[in-house]
């Protein structure tokens, strides 16, 4: 072989190395970037960034304070909507929420469940009930979700939520709230919550405040 042949032939296996190597690098860091388990932060502490104030109509004021989103009370549903991708099974979400006035949901969490959507609320109907919203139809106040839980005022709740493609789980404060199964159940959500998919979160004219959001993908199989 030709000196300036074996040096462009050599140059070719430099050249087809190193894209190799940039492409492995790009691949990995996009899989662990998805299936690494990691949470991923949904609030900045600081900004409403990836957020949108839901449209509902008669909503409150949206706004940061003191490190938490504040949601004004509304007649009747204040929200923010979630802008970026969202996964529709096998993740986790984790928040803490609280009421700072008024007397009815305080955290109306709407998310992805395969191919629907369902609503977990917090404090609903008056104050104290909670569950999903719906099954077969049912909201939270009628279904087998539904329990009765007292919440204090200015109080922040640890709330962690759970979706596989089987069940439906949550937590408040490291008790479990709901364990569904979701074989042969239909999963929706009431119309009034439309405007929350893929995943918003909504108060019922109460003040609310969110904050220390998080999401992470799991592996529903472990």
């Amino acid at each position: 072989m030709h000196f300036f042949e074996r040096r462009q032939f050599a140059r070719s296996i430099l050249s087809l190395f190193a894209t190799s190597i940039v492409t492995l690098g790009l691949s990995f860091t996009l899989v662990a970037a998805d299936d690494d388990g990691a949470w991923r932060e949904l609030f900045d502490g600081k900004t409403l960034d990836g957020w949108t104030t839901t449209n509902f109509g008669g909503e409150g004021k949206v706004e940061i304070d003191a490190g938490r989103i504040v949601l004004g009370f509304g007649s009747d549903l204040t929200g923010i909507t979630w802008k970026g991708p969202m996964p529709r099974f096998d993740y986790e979400v984790k928040l803490e929420a609280r009421r700072e006035e008024g007397n009815d949901f305080f955290c109306g969490l709407t998310f992805p469940v395969n191919d629907s959507y369902c609503s977990l609320i917090l404090g609903g109907w008056g104050g104290t009930v909670v569950g999903l919203s719906s099954i077969d139809g049912l909201d939270a106040s009628e279904n087998e979700t539904s329990r009765l839980i007292s919440f204090d005022l200015n109080r922040w709740y640890a709330v962690t939520l759970k979706v596989t493609q089987q069940k439906i789980e949550a937590w408040i404060d490291g008790t479990k709230i709901v364990d569904q199964e979701l074989s042969g159940r239909k999963i929706s959500i009431r119309p009034e919550v439309e405007l929350s998919r893929p995943f918003g979160l909504a108060s019922w004219r109460t003040r609310a405040g969110l904050r220390k959001m998080a999401m992470r993908k799991i592996d529903a199989r472990r």
